[in-house]
C-alpha cells in the first residue's frame, strides 16, 4: 500500500494564507498603547499566573522599522544625532547646554 504525500503548501513572505481575516483589522490600533507601556500575562500550565509589566525607560526612545535599518543599535543613531547637533547654530546648541545645567 502507497502513502500519499501531504502537499506542501509554500506561502511567500508577502502571501496571507486564505483562513486569515484581517477585513475587520485597523492598522495601527494598539500603537499608542505599546508606545505607552503594556501588560503581558502568562497562564502557566500547573494554574498559575505570571503578570508582567513593561514600559520605556525614562530617556529610551523607540525607533520606527524603516528608520531602524539605517540605525540598527544606539551606537549609530547617537553617531547621528551629534552629526546634525554639529549642524545646529552656536547660539541654539549654547541655549541647550545652559538649559539642561539649571535643570
Amino acid at each position: 500500500m502507497k502513502m500519499k504525500k501531504a502537499k506542501k503548501t509554500v506561502v511567500t513572505k508577502d502571501e496571507i494564507r486564505a483562513e486569515y481575516d484581517f477585513s475587520g483589522g485597523v492598522r495601527g490600533k494598539h500603537y499608542r498603547n505599546m508606545r505607552e507601556g503594556y501588560t503581558v500575562t502568562v497562564n502557566r500550565v500547573d494554574g498559575t499566573t505570571l503578570v508582567q509589566n513593561f514600559k520605556l525607560e525614562d530617556g529610551a526612545v523607540r525607533l520606527d522599522r524603516d528608520v531602524q535599518e539605517f540605525f540598527p543599535d544606539s551606537e549609530s543613531v547617537n553617531n547621528a544625532l551629534r552629526g546634525l547637533i554639529a549642524l545646529l547654530p552656536q547660539k541654539t546648541r549654547k541655549t541647550k547646554l545652559r538649559e539642561r545645567a539649571a535643570a
